[in-house]
């Protein structure tokens, strides 16, 4: 007997063939996974000097909104063309009335005050914001620095004054409108051709600012980042923090800065501040050196720095680019692994047809045989006729078993394992098996040894698929076992799994015992072991496949022991009935 299959020599090219793709499409993968690296890698550095000159407009953005804050509320408070400071006192009362009324934050001056230049010293004359009373003053200790530097400009021959250059260290948190009068006779005096006759000195409210000023500007420009404001004083003064309780300093790791709070105010001129005048707003013509302004904010991005972020993106992209290469590769694994799996499923169910064809043609053949021998002569032999009836009985009977276990599998492919389930002695089951199977085992010359516990519960099963599986198992120990003693064991006792009290049943023989390397197969459909095609024993490859669907359909489990030359061992186990006594 034969069985059908692909030779080695035609298989071994198209193998080659399904290596050499899968080879070549991991060495597309690499390729396109190198390129998409580059473009990521390109992509994060847009994104990153994109990220940075959004940032930078930003911080100029707020840079310029706040100072013009200040400047449009200074330049409102301010007398228009006043002949000189006691026009300033009389106006700035009723100015700043007005600017109250009218302005949005008109809580952004803490103290407003005016210097004038009286004979060789500062007057400085403070203004009530609350009364609008006006009044000496002694110089605030805080506007030392100030006051030094009004008192250069006033008196230059005698306080060093110099042209303009760098900007001089300035109050983090006053500073200082020029009001000017008509211009003095003879030769201009440098800077500017028209003296100063007050300074209207404004002092920020920090409070005011830190808690509603900036959050609000903050919120409409840096709403993503976290940001520290600190004067530009030695030491620095922390002005307003967004997240006081983060123990690392934004100022050390901070993405951007920004100088502001740098005023401008022309009060010469009328109409809207002017932008385009040098520190102190004391001549035209001068704009804001670069990183001038009272006070530095630096900002962080809230995600960690822009480099982080930047980096975390490019992970998250390369991520998902690897990913989506590694899924393409495990489908194409899949499908090659599936392709074979079917490619050796065609090929068992190829050997299967061929094996079914001699299975069915050898009983066939044997009938047709001893029924055409019946019409002759030998008709009238007894004896003849007695032997071809037996010969026709078993025949007919191997084809019946063929016939009945294929339909069994068909059944157990569409479902139909078992039916209607009911409480079972396993001693009874066992007991008609070896009745049923008592014709193949005196044929093969085996002696079966049976020991079952007594009082075992009862199970709830199919009785009919229960007694196929169980004489399956004993034709396969008669089949292969016959060569180790003939021996034969079955044996059932109680046995728990997993706390469930089980009923076990076991098959042994004393044969040559299964491969190792075949034992996670043997449960497979149209297997059939390598000694099984080689000694020629019938078979088709369906009967372990369906005592293990027979059984799992049960509850239960099956598995095989064995070792070579030492026979091998089917335990069976199905869970006991529950509530049915025996």
């Amino acid at each position: 007997m034969r069985f059908w299959s692909m030779s080695p020599e035609r298989s071994r090219p198209r193998t080659l063939l399904s290596w050499l793709f899968v080879g070549a499409l991991f060495v597309l993968c690499g390729v396109l996974g190198i390129f998409q690296y580059r473009l990521i890698g390109e992509v994060s550095d847009a994104a990153r000097e994109r990220l940075r000159g959004s940032l930078r407009a930003s911080l100029n953005r707020f840079s310029s909104d706040f100072n013009s804050e200040l400047s449009t509320a200074a330049r409102a408070i301010l007398p228009v063309n006043p002949a000189d400071a006691r026009e300033v006192e009389a106006a700035l009362p009723a100015r700043y009335e007005q600017w109250k009324t009218a302005a949005r934050h008109h809580q952004v001056f803490r103290r407003i005050a005016i210097a004038i230049p009286q004979e060789s010293a500062l007057v400085l004359r403070t203004f009530d914001l609350n009364t609008g009373a006006i009044e000496a003053a002694d110089w605030p200790e805080s506007w030392s620095l100030l006051k030094h530097r009004l008192e250069g400009m006033v008196w230059p021959e005698d306080r060093g004054w110099r042209p303009p250059g760098p900007p001089p260290e300035r109050d983090a948190l006053v500073f200082e409108v020029p009001v000017f009068g008509s211009p003095r006779p003879g030769p201009p005096r440098p800077p500017f051709s028209r003296r100063e006759i007050a300074w209207v000195l404004f002092e920020a409210n920090t409070a005011y600012v830190r808690e509603t000023l900036l959050p609000e500007m903050l919120q409409r420009d840096l709403a993503d980042y976290q940001v520290a404001v600190v004067t530009k004083t030695n030491p620095p003064q922390v002005i307003y923090e967004s997240d006081p309780d983060d123990a690392r300093k934004i100022s050390g790791s901070a993405d951007a800065s920004v100088s502001f709070f740098d005023v401008q105010v022309d009060s010469r001129q009328p109409g809207p501040p002017n932008r385009g005048r040098g520190p102190g707003g004391s001549g035209p013509g001068f704009g804001p050196a670069p990183g001038s302004g009272r006070w530095q904010m630096f900002v962080r991005n809230r995600a960690g720095s822009l480099e982080a972020v930047v980096a975390r993106a490019r992970r998250l992209n390369l991520a998902l680019t690897t990913g989506v290469l590694l899924l393409l590769l495990a489908s194409v694994a899949a499908l090659i692994r599936f392709t074979q799996r079917a490619q050796k499923l065609a090929e068992l169910q190829m050997g299967f047809v061929a094996g079914v064809s001699h299975e069915l043609r050898t009983p066939l053949a044997v009938i047709h045989t001893a029924g055409y021998n019946l019409q002759g002569k030998m008709a009238q032999n007894p004896v003849q006729v007695e032997r071809y009836g037996a010969l026709i009985q078993k025949e007919s009977g191997r084809l019946k078993d063929l016939v009945e276990q294929v339909l069994r599998f068909a059944g157990a492919e569409a479902g139909r394992v078992i039916h209607e389930p009911e409480p079972l002695s396993v001693e009874s089951v066992i007991d008609d098996t070896m009745e049923s199977s008592k014709a193949v085992m005196d044929e093969s010359h085996c002696v079966i040894e049976k020991a079952i516990e007594p009082g075992l519960p009862l199970i709830l099963g199919d009785p009919m698929a229960l007694k196929h599986a169980l004489q399956n198992l004993l034709s396969n120990a008669a089949k292969y076992g016959a060569k180790g003693g003939n021996w034969i064991g079955i044996f059932a006792s109680k046995a728990t799994d997993h706390g469930r009290t089980m009923v076990e049943i076991r098959v042994a023989d004393r044969g040559p015992g299964i491969p190792a390397d075949e034992q996670a197969q043997i449960f497979d459909p149209f297997f059939r072991g390598q000694r099984a095609v080689q000694d020629q024993v019938h078979g088709t490859g369906l009967g372990l496949n369906l005592v293990k669907k027979i059984v799992e359909a049960h509850g239960g489990t099956i598995r095989v022991k064995s070792e070579p030359m030492k026979g091998a061992e089917f335990i069976v186990r199905i869970p006991e009935a529950a509530g049915v006594s025996g």
